[in-house]
């Protein structure tokens, strides 16, 4: 089904608007996955808040000039899904996950911050720890001198203050018996 020109230019300006919203694209070529495969994809990516289409290359093209993504033009070729994400790894990672699983979608190309990624940087892109994630470590990292510095205060504690209720323990016991004989 061909599409007007005016139908073409809405989804030009759609995926630009996109676009301009996005801090990465990822494309892979979905060729022989099944309808069932494509709509489990694109719940994945809803999920994920990654806006996954399939467009025509030279509409994309057209969409992309002007922005960051510009540079995965050349890359444009094939039947191609669209993955465009806010989150630097997001549109990666669902790709690259759901190509763990299934054969024939093949990550192709993609564009970060200016600059194009081969598959292989997608997926190496895909492999970073998402932003909650990171945020998690973080934390995690802060707080681990605290906790230790508190664990062994709790630990010095623990050995003064049984020292000490020992010896006072053992000075009542005999003033205890001392009256009883």
């Amino acid at each position: 089904m061909s599409l007007n020109r005016n139908e073409k230019e809405a989804v030009i300006a759609e995926v630009a608007a996109q676009a301009g919203k996005s801090q990465t694209l990822a494309l892979a070529e979905y060729r022989g996955l099944t309808v069932a495969q494509l709509d489990a994809l694109r719940k994945t990516a809803r999920a994920q808040g990654v806006y996954l289409h399939v467009l025509k290359n030279t509409l994309a093209r057209r969409a992309v000039a002007g922005t960051p993504f510009e540079v995965a033009a050349e890359s444009m070729s094939g039947p191609l899904i669209y993955g465009f994400s806010e989150d630097a790894v997001a549109a990666a990672k669902v790709i690259a996950d759901f190509a763990k699983g299934n054969d024939k979608l093949v990550i192709k190309a993609g564009a970060y911050a200016g600059k194009a990624l081969d598959a292989n940087g997608v997926k190496a892109l895909a492999s970073i720890p998402s932003k909650e994630v990171l945020l998690a470590q973080i934390c995690g990292l802060l707080q681990s001198p605290i906790s230790g510095l508190a664990r062994v205060l709790a630990a010095v504690g623990e050995q003064k203050g049984g020292g000490a209720a020992a010896p006072a323990e053992a000075a009542e016991a005999p003033a205890e018996e001392a009256p009883a004989a």
